[in-house]
């Protein structure tokens, strides 16, 4: 196998490695200005562990503050909920091994010569976390975002919160959306 086939390889598989992604999407005849106050809503695919639960509505309670709103408990210009989700992703890690050949060590075109390739495929927990902003006058949703991130279960308590706050901050900078960007 040529050293050129390895390498694609190995950038192929670097570029499929996950970070953090974000989304958003809005209704674009929505005056966001307009409103001033949030209540939450339950939907389904929230999280059943109550801490757990408390922090995602605390991190995302954090951003909306900074954006002037107001949390209340009825009567709220906008109903506020999320999703979350673990998908199972497969990642693939390859190792190759191989002998130089050839005058100068490098073989006739530069390559590897007598090369083996192993691979081995694991599974890699990734959390989607989806915001709905919903307007319950029109009955509409007028912005959705999601953010995606390879999961460390094993972390402490305090660094996934700090993640999630991260993730809350990159998310809601792109609310209340900007016109024309």
């Amino acid at each position: 196998m040529k050293f050129t086939n390895v390498l694609a390889g190995f950038l192929f598989i670097v570029a499929g490695a996950y970070g953090q992604d974000v989304h958003y999407n809005y209704d674009r005849g929505t005056n966001f200005a307009s409103y001033k106050s949030y209540q939450w809503v339950d939907l389904p695919g929230r999280v059943r562990d109550q801490l757990i639960d408390r922090d995602i509505k605390r991190s995302i309670d954090e951003q909306l503050a900074q954006k002037y709103l107001t949390k209340v408990e009825k009567d709220a210009d906008l109903y506020v909920g999320y999703q979350a989700v673990i998908d199972l992703e497969k990642g693939i890690n390859l190792s190759a091994w191989g002998t130089r050949g050839g005058p100068g060590g490098w073989g006739e075109w530069g390559g590897w010569d007598n090369g083996t390739v192993t691979g081995q495929t694991s599974t890699i927990p990734v959390g989607i976390l989806l915001v709905d902003l919903f307007d319950p006058a029109k009955k509409q949703l007028i912005w959705r975002g999601d953010v995606s991130k390879t999961l460390d279960l094993k972390k402490d308590p305090d660094k996934n919160y700090k993640n999630l706050q991260k993730a809350m901050t990159k998310l809601f900078k792109n609310y209340p959306p900007q016109a024309g960007k």
